[in-house]
């Protein structure tokens, strides 16, 4: 079992304590997310005025071109903490989507290009290595259903960390392959996430290993409110009135209402309302059916769907979820795979982003929300898109055009511009009947 060690504190360290989140009951930051009490998850509990007393507009601004400008907001105990230059990615605003969708002030938050790996779970893995490697361990894991195998693999390669992951057998080809290239030990399980996960549970209390997700999740989850964070640096120091992201286990969500409210806490933001909306798949909604249904507690499903990345039919913080969206007056929907498909198209046409699955089921929401009468058009609304299309084009193979073959002469290559260009008139012809 890998021994587990005590890191000194630096001057700069901003928190003790691991708090439930039911009952308030607190714990060592050690390696552990459940509450012995009650058995509610635990989080990162912070000193609000120690941070407020260390930060500002301008220091922030002089840090660091990624997530560790906003260090004294994250759970690492010393300077220490591993830097791959992972988080700013570009807040885009995107007119030419807005214009399709009749609204006028949309913006997309792009963690399509996150560094190292392509999907915001850079992030959290980024800060979970960084505090598993403050706790002593040598070995880290996870259960993933693929863009968080490729995150730990690759950060933990940086970091000389030994690796191991856990994925369903059926995963995405660019899924599996952008994580074996980092040369962990990877183990396809015949099952979906909600098994892996199981069984991942089982080995992290026989092994001993620092599980991102499992036994180092308060301080894996913390990594994404930096998407939080950037937006409000990015709209110049302001909140939007609306975001869009999407629901997996829920934490993303209720991790950037989190980042919001912590920006407010120590003065870098004036306060004011945020609506959130979440976007699942139909075939693994269980968060949008408890939603629709107006309960308050979530029913586990079997996922069966091309959004893979979302797919976790029991989320753990499905609830908070839920809460977080009704307190703020938004919205939780669901869309079909095809949708899904379309909405990949959509965004690449209009604004040249190629996303994961994950990005067209919320790019398919907010169209949903817009044609709803669920979003203000004046409203500033800032949607979330997770990862890269390149890791799940299988997603859209068929469903996009090829390329025209021609000979290496002047008048095939005339031929073919033609036919191309009655192709498109026919097409313009058919959606506007």
């Amino acid at each position: 079992m890998t021994s587990i060690i005590n890191s000194p504190a630096s001057v700069t360290q901003t928190f003790s304590h691991l708090k439930c989140k039911e009952c308030g009951s607190k714990y060592e930051p050690k390696a552990m997310h459940v509450c012995e009490m009650c058995f509610g998850p635990l989080e990162v509990d912070y000193d609000y005025a120690a941070i407020a007393s260390k930060v500002s507009r301008e220091t922030i601004a002089a840090g660091p071109n990624s997530i560790w400008r906003y260090r004294h907001f994250l759970p690492v105990q010393t300077d220490n903490y591993i830097d791959v230059g992972t988080g700013m990615t570009p807040l885009l605003k995107a007119n030419r989507l807005a214009r399709r969708l009749g609204i006028k002030n949309l913006y997309i938050k792009n963690d399509a290009v996150n560094m190292p790996t392509l999907s915001f779970k850079d992030r959290v893995v980024s800060v979970a290595l960084s505090r598993a490697r403050e706790l002593g361990f040598s070995t880290v894991a996870c259960a993933s259903t693929g863009n968080l195998a490729n995150s730990t693999a690759a950060i933990a390669a940086h970091a000389g960390l030994d690796c191991c992951v856990f994925i369903p057998a059926d995963l995405e080809a660019g899924k599996v392959l952008g994580t074996v290239v980092y040369a962990p030990k990877v183990f396809a399980v015949q099952g979906n996430y909600d098994q892996v996960n199981r069984l991942c549970s089982e080995v992290a209390n026989t092994h001993g290993w620092g599980f991102v997700n499992i036994n180092l999740r308060p301080y894996y989850s913390e990594g994404s409110k930096t998407l939080g964070y950037e937006v409000a640096e990015q709209l110049g120091w302001q909140l939007p009135d609306h975001i869009v992201a999407p629901l997996a286990s829920g934490s993303l969500f209720t991790k950037i209402y989190k980042g919001f409210q912590e920006f407010v806490k120590v003065g870098l933001v004036d306060d004011k309302p945020v609506r959130f909306s979440g976007a699942q798949a139909d075939g693994c909604s269980p968060i949008a059916t408890a939603f629709r249904e107006g309960r308050d507690f979530v029913t586990p499903v079997k996922p069966k769907t091309i959004a893979k990345s979302i797919a976790i039919g029991n989320p753990a913080d499905g609830v908070y979820a839920l809460d977080i969206a009704r307190k703020t007056n938004g919205n939780i929907e669901s869309v079909t795979d095809a949708e899904i498909i379309e909405a990949m198209k959509l965004l690449a046409e209009t604004e040249g982003i190629f996303t994961e699955t994950a990005g067209g089921t919320t790019i398919a929401v907010l169209k949903k929300l817009v044609e709803a009468g669920k979003i203000d058009p004046d409203e500033v609304t800032v949607v979330y898109i997770t990862g890269n299309g390149l890791k799940t084009q299988e997603a859209i193979q068929g469903y996009v055009g090829e390329p025209l073959q021609i000979e290496p002469k002047l008048d095939s290559f005339e031929r073919a511009l033609e036919r191309s260009i009655t192709l498109e008139r026919l097409e313009w012809q058919e959606v506007s009947v």
